[in-house]
């Protein structure tokens, strides 16, 4: 019998497949096996041909793992930076120098620093008011501070016989046989000075006048409200102005060639009666940076006198109000 007639079940069923070359699958520019995908990256190992039993064949390659890729630093400067602040070279000068600047500003600094400005600028403007106040009592002579303090003191004294008035007149309630009857008596004399304060009566006693002269017409009201203010300060109990009677609703405004008094137009001079202690009124006029002073730099011209007698009759006419009623009718 030839070969060629040999029956075909004598060749082997199964082919043993192929060895796979040794070759190793990191190795650059080798190309992949048949079998494997060709969208697989190129470190993922070549998978073995497997037997028609489903064993791997006894001449798969060993898989070679992947050397794991080392990030490289790169290298530092071979030079250390200058101004490193832990740099062991570096002075601690140099080091404050690094941390003050370039500065870095930060919302609440602001905040601090705009805080603080508002509080040295609150003080600077309260420190320069105060100079200017004291500027006149720096440049005063000793005289003229000896009348200063006179005159406190006698403000001092007015408030203490002011006080043991009052006393007096408790004591008196509290100690009296007929409580009501002295009652009655302190409540009539309390309404006559309540009248003479209120400008209903008229009032006469010691006292001072003055008068300004106002040729250049440079005399405002409010420099007359300053020596109205004053004199009442230093204890005057009744003023009258060019026939007006001045009392504590009295207001004063600037008017065509004079100023006007609660409506009443008046002009210079201008004549001012007041009834209080001459040795505390004139002082009070007279101190340094006072009325006659303020009203000399105005080149006006103010004299001062004393007298015994000063009648005070202007009246104003008494308010009847509206809805209070005395609770004694």
């Amino acid at each position: 019998m030839s070969e060629r007639e040999q029956p075909e079940t004598t060749r082997p069923a199964v082919t043993p497949p192929r060895s796979v070359p040794d070759t190793p699958a990191s190795a650059p520019g080798a190309s992949p096996p048949a079998g494997l995908r060709r969208e697989l990256p190129a470190e993922v190992p070549p998978a073995a041909p497997r037997t028609a039993s489903g064993r791997t064949g006894a001449s798969e390659a060993p898989r070679t793992p992947h050397p794991p890729q080392v990030s490289q630093k790169p290298q530092a400067s071979e030079t250390p930076a200058a101004d490193g602040p832990g740099e062991p070279g570096l002075t601690g000068r140099r080091r404050l120098v690094n941390g003050l600047w370039p500065p870095r500003v930060t919302r609440a600094q602001l905040i601090v620093a705009l805080l603080l400005f508002g509080l040295g600028f609150g003080l600077a403007v309260q420190v320069a008011s105060t100079s200017d106040t004291d500027s006149a009592l720096r440049g005063a002579r000793q005289e003229d501070l000896v009348r200063i303090l006179d005159e406190l003191d006698d403000r001092t004294e007015r408030l203490e016989d002011e006080k043991q008035g009052l006393e007096k007149q408790r004591e008196e309630l509290e100690n009296s046989s007929d409580q009501a009857e002295e009652a009655r008596r302190q409540t009539i004399e309390k309404e006559r000075q309540l009248g003479v304060l209120a400008g209903t009566v008229a009032a006469q006693g010691p006292g001072i006048e003055m008068t300004i002269e106002d040729t250049k017409g440079t005399v405002e009201s409010d420099m007359l409200l300053d020596a109205i203010q004053e004199l009442r300060a230093a204890g005057a109990e009744a003023i009258q102005v060019n026939g007006v009677r001045v009392v504590a609703g009295t207001y004063l405004s600037d008017a065509d060639g004079g100023v006007s008094v609660d409506g009443n137009k008046i002009k210079s001079p201008y004549r001012f009666k007041v009834i209080g202690k001459p040795q505390d009124l004139e002082p009070a006029l007279n101190i340094p940076g006072g009325v006659v002073q303020t009203l000399e730099k105005e080149q006006a011209t103010v004299t001062v006198e004393r007298t015994d007698k000063i009648v005070v009759d202007a009246l104003r006419a008494p308010k009847r109000p509206d809805y209070a009623r005395s609770s004694s009718r």
